[in-house]
């Protein structure tokens, strides 16, 4: 019984990530191309293309998280 628990707890700690995951990974793909558009002039091309990538990852992260536990049921 207290191996379910633990393994429910597991479950909604990994859930409880994916509120995070979105911002955390499209500040990084902004801040990256917000730096590298200082570092080689190239205004807001790389600051988009780093964006876009940032949520793209968020997606991946969330379709993972969630298909992970799809599987194991």
């Amino acid at each position: 019984m207290n191996e379910k628990k633990a393994k429910e707890n597991r479950k909604w700690a990994s859930y409880s990530t994916i509120g995070l995951m979105f911002p955390v990974s499209i500040a990084v793909g902004l801040a990256m191309g917000y730096f590298l558009d200082k570092l080689f002039n190239t205004s807001p091309y790389l600051l988009i293309i780093f964006t876009i990538y940032g949520v793209a990852a968020g997606f991946w992260n969330l379709i993972k998280i969630t298909g992970n536990y799809g599987k194991k049921k």
